[in-house]
């Protein structure tokens, strides 16, 4: 098991949830925080707690951003006008990364990143390799020419486990995805509760 894979099943067991709706998550066969004290974390969390795992959990599921990577997005969804939480999902979903896990073209977060990283992306046939970097509506996302046989991808489509959202436009035989729309809180489907708005009443207090 690579660190990757072992921290995301960590990161679901210390959340209690099965975040990414997978079938292997520990989750499914045991609802308690990973170490020899996990059982016994059943108490009631106080607003701060409540509000900081709503934190923890929407940065864990986008692969676990750095505080310092997350802080920023927050700063940038706190400054444009309308809701907050809204922007800041809408920003998150915006990642490269992010849509090109959307797009069932990898098939975790994680590895969504590292495909990204390793130069297998293009957008609007300009090849980019930073997982942070911000889509636009209209974008279109393409798997580059010699990375379309790669297994992982092919392992990726064939998933069951998750369906491609609306606002992407998707061709699987060509490995090509359009940016339709920013997507709200709504849209975005989550296979666990997110709640931005405890994100936002976090960083309001500290």
């Amino acid at each position: 098991m690579t660190k990757r894979t072992s921290a995301k099943y960590k990161i679901d067991r210390r959340m209690g949830e099965n975040i990414w709706g997978r079938p292997k998550s520990p989750v499914n066969k045991r609802e308690y925080g990973p170490g020899q004290h996990g059982q016994r974390r059943k108490n009631k969390l106080s607003d701060f707690g409540t509000q900081l795992r709503a934190k923890q959990k929407l940065k864990g599921y986008y692969g676990d951003l750095t505080e310092k990577q997350f802080r920023k997005i927050y700063g940038e969804a706190e400054r444009v006008k309308g809701d907050t939480g809204e922007m800041l999902i809408g920003m998150l979903e915006r990642r490269l990364d992010a849509v090109v896990y959307r797009a069932k073209f990898v098939p975790t977060i994680f590895a969504a990143r590292q495909f990204v990283n390793h130069g297998h992306v293009t957008v609007n046939g300009l090849r980019v390799n930073i997982a942070s970097y911000r889509v636009k509506e209209g974008d279109i996302i393409e798997v580059r020419q010699k990375s379309k046989q790669m297994a992982l991808i092919l392992e990726a489509v064939a998933l069951t486990e998750r369906d491609v959202p609306d606002y992407l436009e998707v061709d699987h035989s060509k490995l090509t995805a359009k940016f339709v729309r920013t997507p709200g809180l709504s849209d975005v489907p989550y296979p666990v509760q997110m709640e931005p708005n405890l994100v936002v009443e976090y960083y309001a207090k500290n």
